[in-house]
Parts: C-alpha cells; structure tokens; sequence
C-alpha cells in the first residue's frame, strides 16, 4: 500500500491584482457613501440617508470577499490542518446572503410605494445615482475578469454590479418621473432589478451551499475523472474516489487504484498527479494504491 499527498499553495500572498482591485473598491465605495450622506443632508433626503447606509454593506461585502482571499494564503497550523481555505466558501455564501437581504428590502420598498406613492426629489437623486452608476462600475469591472474563476470573488463582483443595475435603475425612474410625473415607475423598475439582481444571487447560494456540503465542484466531472484513471496504463480498477473543493479555487481528491503489472507505485502517483493536474485541475490529492481489489474491505 502507498500514499501520496501532493499540495498546492498560493505563494502565500494575495494576487497583487486582486489586492489592488480591493483596496480601489473599498475606497471608492466609502468615498461614495459619504458623497451620498452629505447629499442627503443637503437635501434633507432620508431616501439618500437610507441608501447611503444601505451602501456600507457594498463595503461589508468587500472586506468580507478581501479577508478571506487572505486567509486562504496562511500555512496550515496544528489545529487546522487544511490551513484556511474553506474561509473563501464561506465568504461567497454570506456574500450571497447579504445580497438576498438586500433583494428583501428593495422588494418590501417597492411594495410600501406601491400603496403609499412618495414624492421622488428627481435631480438630486438622478446626481447621485449617476455617481453610484460609475464607482459601482468601476469596482464591478475591477472584478470581472476572475469571477469565474473564483467564486468568492464572484461574490463581490455581483454586490457591485447589482448596486451598479440599482443606481441605473433610478436614473431611469428619475428621468422618466420627470417627463410623465408617474411616481409608480420607481417600483416598477426596482422590481424588473430585483429579477435581474435575483437570478446571478440564487446562483451564487446555491454554489457555495453546494461547496459547503463538499460536494464535487461544477469545474469537474465525476465520471470523466473515473472514466480517465480507469483507462490509465497500469491501472486495473479504482474505488473510493471522493472529489470536493477545499477552497473556491482548489480542488481535493482522494482514490484507491488498484494496480496493473509490477510498475512501481512512484511512478505510478506521478503519472496520475500529472494527469489530474493537467486535464481536471486537481492538484491536492491523496492515492491510496493496492496490489489487489479490497473495495469491500479496504
């Protein structure tokens, strides 16, 4: 019998990029809170005071997203021997939670208005969300090029970009109210946001909940990796192989391989590791290796 347990790190720091795209958002999007409060003092707006509290959640949802893209570069210790990977999982589910709660305040917002019309302060507003419009753009942008390859990162891009459809959103409304006088064109378009903003956020939940109960990540396919060390030179069967993500961005995989002919085992774990980093991406393994089939008794 034979182990091997071969391991991928990340140089033990954050992507200087992903870094940098954190500290500009975070920035940004305090600078735009405190635009937004002084506006609404100005204007004697409890609608932009609201906002702009509603917005530190924006920054919430960024230093949750930033510190645990930092934890998952720390060394393993005694007591967590995995390190801190599983921190990005749970940062992208209460990202995603975050979200559903604000998807829940626009909606009962948008059905208090609907039987009780208020007076929307046009220009101010439209000011603000055209400044809301570009700094929750920029910081979207900032994200978009690695949201599909790390769902943590996901996670922030999506709170940026539905407070960039938001403020979008009230432009509209803003400028269409000013033209028709309609005031319930405020809820119906925060309602049509809501549906946009829903459909990315469910994804995200159900991702990450799906990751948290370790089950095999949607970048893998369980059969194509079974199907792919079964027709290995050398390999008579598998068995037992479980598959499940210890972060957002690496994968885990443990088997039994039963093997074929007298090759030796070194070899044999090359070969495999190679093959599960090269085609699946898979680079924290543990291969257990047997002589002869025991997969009732192993």
């Amino acid at each position: 019998m034979s182990h091997n347990h071969s391991h991928h790190h990340n140089h033990n720091e954050v992507p200087k990029d992903i870094n940098s795209a954190f500290k500009i958002g975070i920035i940004l999007n305090v600078g735009f809170v405190i635009i937004e409060f002084l506006y609404g003092l100005i204007y004697n707006s409890l609608a932009l005071m609201a906002d702009a509290g509603h917005n530190l959640s924006d920054v919430l949802g960024l230093l949750i997203a930033w510190g645990a893209s930092y934890l998952v570069t720390k060394e393993p210790t005694k007591k967590y021997t995995y390190g801190f990977k599983r921190s990005s999982i749970m940062a992208s589910t209460l990202n995603a939670l975050l979200l559903l709660v604000a998807i829940g305040i626009i909606l009962w917002e948008c059905i208090q208005r609907f039987s009780n019309p208020q007076e929307i302060e046009g220009i101010p507003i439209m000011i603000v969300a055209t400044i809301g419009v570009l700094i929750n753009g920029i910081t979207a942008y900032l994200f978009l090029s690695d949201k599909d390859k790390d769902l943590n990162i996901k996670g922030a891009y999506l709170h940026m970009l539905a407070d960039t459809l938001i403020s979008v959103g009230v432009v509209i409304a803003g400028l269409l109210i000013l033209l028709t006088g309609l005031t319930w064109i405020d809820s119906v378009v925060s309602i049509i946001i809501v549906v946009v903003i829903s459909w990315g956020t469910w994804g995200l939940l159900k991702d990450s909940l799906n990751l948290s109960l370790d089950a095999v990540p949607d970048s893998v396919r369980l059969e194509k990796v079974h199907k792919h060390l079964s027709n290995l030179g050398n390999v008579n069967t598998i068995h037992h192989l479980h598959i499940w993500a210890l972060s957002t961005t690496e994968n885990a995989l443990t088997v039994h391989i039963v093997k074929e002919g007298s090759v030796q085992n070194d070899e044999l774990l090359k070969e495999i590791n190679h093959e599960l980093k090269h085609h699946f991406n898979i680079s924290h393994t543990t291969i257990q290796i047997e002589d002869n089939d025991c997969e009732s008794d192993c």
